[in-house]
């Protein structure tokens, strides 16, 4: 595994860079690097933020307050310890089944369907067609809560953010930005091209993990017609 770059880049908080390019194998280390924060004994961690090639570790400046200047030194110190482990114990590869969603992409959810079919030169079906048939990896969870940023798709039904953002995206859209999918967990305001909806809820803050999905997870997206989504949104 290629060594890490540490950046400071607050009292409590130290970036560590796996790489610089996004990738699978890059997004794979991230998630062996979280693993094995989730799994260690680390009193000094207060919490870890990964992202496309970083994850950026926050610690408790108490746990160091005998050596306060040499905080970030010791946690760079603790995280190459688990590099280095990852390597020697040949950690297998988590998060190999994805997580199925599905998705209506009945006209009256997605909105942007016909935008996104007519840029491509394609039909509507296609579209759908083309968007269930990918897997795609989670790389980083952000902008609103439990948003996945999700790579690998086709370029086939690849569309631009709109020029002006709508006010209002309702919870459980799923939407089109560039090369990237995503689904919205909360109402918020957005400019992804959106493409339908699905029942689930990505995000229940009174749940533990309250985010459905995490970085490193995959998901696939699956149609359903929009009675089977009525049904599931009842329960």
């Amino acid at each position: 595994m290629k060594r890490a770059a540490y950046f400071p880049i607050s009292e409590q908080a130290l970036l560590v860079e796996l790489g610089q390019e996004i990738s699978e194998d890059l997004r794979i280390k991230i998630r062996l690097l979280t693993d094995q924060l989730d799994q260690g004994d680390f009193p000094w961690l207060t919490e870890y933020i990964p992202a496309f090639t970083n994850v950026t570790i926050i610690f408790d400046l108490l746990y160091f307050k005998e050596s306060p200047g040499q905080s970030h030194e010791r946690i760079q110190e603790e995280i190459e310890k688990i590099i280095s482990s990852m390597e020697q114990e040949s950690v297998k590869t988590p998060g190999s089944e994805p997580v199925k969603i599905p998705v209506c992409y009945d006209e009256d959810f997605g909105m942007d369907l016909d935008e996104v079919a007519n840029h491509n030169g394609i039909s509507k079906e296609e579209v759908i067609a083309l968007h269930t048939e990918g897997v795609y990896p989670v790389y980083m969870i952000g902008f609103s809560p439990g948003f996945p940023y999700l790579g690998g798709m086709t370029e086939k039904i690849a569309a631009p953010r709109k020029e002006k953002p709508r006010p209002k995206i309702p919870a459980g859209s799923v939407g089109i930005a560039g090369t990237q999918t995503g689904v919205y967990p909360l109402e918020t305001p957005g400019g992804w091209q959106i493409i339908g909806r699905t029942p689930l809820s990505l995000f229940d803050a009174s749940k533990q993990p309250p985010a459905l999905l995490k970085a490193g997870d995959s998901v696939q997206f699956y149609r359903i017609s929009k009675e089977e989504y009525n049904r599931l949104k009842e329960l």
